[in-house]
C-alpha cells in the first residue's frame, strides 16, 4: 500500500512509545519530526543532550536512539503499520539518524507487535536478582532477537563474567578520578526524590536501587560519593547472568543497529518474565571495552553488557513530554 498521512493522535502515540526506550543516564537524546504530506517520521539526535566526557564518540547516544527506533517499529506493527526504515539517510547531516515511512498493511510484523505490552513494563532494575540461571530455551530466544536486528548476543562463561566484574571495578576507579565524568553523572542522576517539580529526565533516586553490601556488584552506583542517608543496603547475586551484545563493525549505523537489538532483547526478556539492567561502565573506556570481548567468540565489538535475571522490577524513570520531542509539519 502507498504512503499516506496519519492523524496527529496516531503519530503522538507512536512517539510516546518510542520515548520509553532506555538511554545513557536517561538523557533521552532524541527528536522526531513528522512530515504529514509524505507520511514520513524522522528521527534526529538531540545534541543538547550529549554526555561529552562519558560518551565522546556519541556511541551511547546512537544506541539510545536505536532503542527508541525499535520501540517505534514495535508500536507501528501493533497499529497494523509496516514501517520502512532508512538509517542515516543523509551523510551530510550527522544528526539525521533515521527516516521511517509509515504504510498501512494487512500483515504487520507479529513478532514485533507482540512486544508492545512490554514497552511500558520495561524498566532497568538495579535491585539484587535471585541466584537462578536462565534456561537454554530463553537464552536462545534472546539470541534470536538480537540476530533479527543484525547483532550478536552471547552468554559468556563464568571466568569471563568475573573478568567483566574486574573491568567494572577498573572503570569505576577511573570515573572516581575524573571530575568531568563525575559531574555528568551528578547532572543526570538525582539523589532527591523523583517528585521534584519539572523533572522529566535523568535517573531519580528511587531508581538507583539499594547500595551494594560488600562491593563486587556489576550494577552502577549512581550515588557513589554522595550521601543518601535513607538508602537501604543489600547483597547482590553471586553468580549474575551476563550477556554481551555486539556487532561485526563499529560505525554509527552499527550503533543504531545495536540499539535496536538491545531494546528488542530487553522487551523480549520482559515478556519472558526477566528483569535487566545494562552495564556500560567498562565500555566507556576504549582499553577496557576491548578487554570486554570474549576471545573465543566471533563478536568483534561489544556494544553493551546486560545483566539479566529474576527479581523485582525497577522503578520507572521520568520521560520528556511528547510535545517536547515531536514536531509535526
Amino acid at each position: 500500500m502507498s504512503a499516506e498521512p496519519f492523524d496527529e493522535h496516531t503519530i503522538t502515540d507512536l512517539v510516546a512509545d518510542a520515548t520509553a526506550a532506555p538511554s545513557l543516564h536517561n538523557a533521552q537524546p532524541w527528536r522526531f519530526r513528522y512530515l504529514r504530506g509524505l507520511g514520513v517520521l524522522r528521527l534526529y539526535a538531540d545534541l543538547e543532550r550529549t554526555l561529552p566526557r562519558t560518551d565522546p564518540e556519541k556511541r551511547g547516544l546512537h544506541i539510545g536512539c536505536g532503542a527508541a527506533l525499535l520501540n517505534l517499529r514495535v508500536a507501528a506493527a501493533a497499529a497494523e503499520l509496516a514501517p520502512e526504515v532508512r538509517l542515516l539517510p543523509d551523510p551530510a547531516d550527522a544528526e539525521f539518524l533515521a527516516e521511517v515511512r509509515l504504510r498501512g498493511t494487512a500483515h504487520p510484523d507479529q513478532a514485533l507487535a507482540l512486544l508492545r505490552p512490554a514497552i511500558v513494563r520495561r524498566h532497568s532494575s538495579r535491585h539484587p536478582f535471585r541466584d537462578e540461571g536462565i534456561s537454554a530455551a530463553v537464552r536462545e530466544r534472546l539470541h534470536d532477537a538480537a540476530r533479527a536486528e543484525g547483532a550478536h548476543l552471547l552468554f559468556p562463561g563464568a571466568w569471563h563474567v568475573q573478568s567483566i566484574l574486574e573491568l567494572v571495578r577498573d572503570a569505576e576507579g577511573s570515573e572516581a578520578l575524573d571530575a568531568g565524568i563525575r559531574g555528568e553523572t551528578e547532572q543526570w542522576a538525582h539523589t532527591e526524590p523523583s517528585g521534584t517539580e519539572g523533572a522529566t529526565d535523568g535517573i531519580p533516586a528511587e531508581a538507583f536501587g539499594p547500595a551494594p553490601r560488600g562491593g563486587g556488584t556489576l550494577v552502577r552506583d549512581f550515588a557513589a560519593g554522595r550521601p543518601m542517608p535513607d538508602r537501604p543496603w543489600a547483597s547482590f547475586e553471586k553468580n549474575p547472568n551476563i550477556a554481551l551484545l555486539g556487532t561485526a563493525y563499529d560505525e554509527p549505523s552499527d550503533w543504531l543497529c545495536a540499539g535496536q537489538a538491545l531494546e528488542r532483547v530487553l522487551l523480549l526478556a520482559t515478556t519472558d518474565g526477566l528483569v535487566a539492567s545494562v552495564i556500560s561502565q567498562p565500555l566507556e573506556w576504549p582499553d577496557l571495552r576491548w578487554a570486554a570481548r570474549d576471545p573465543v567468540s566471533a563478536m568483534a565489538h561489544v556494544q553493551m553488557v546486560l545483566r539479566l535475571g529474576y527479581g523485582p522490577e525497577g522503578h520507572p524513570s521520568p520521560r520528556r513530554p511528547v510535545d517536547d520531542v515531536l514536531d509535526i509539519v
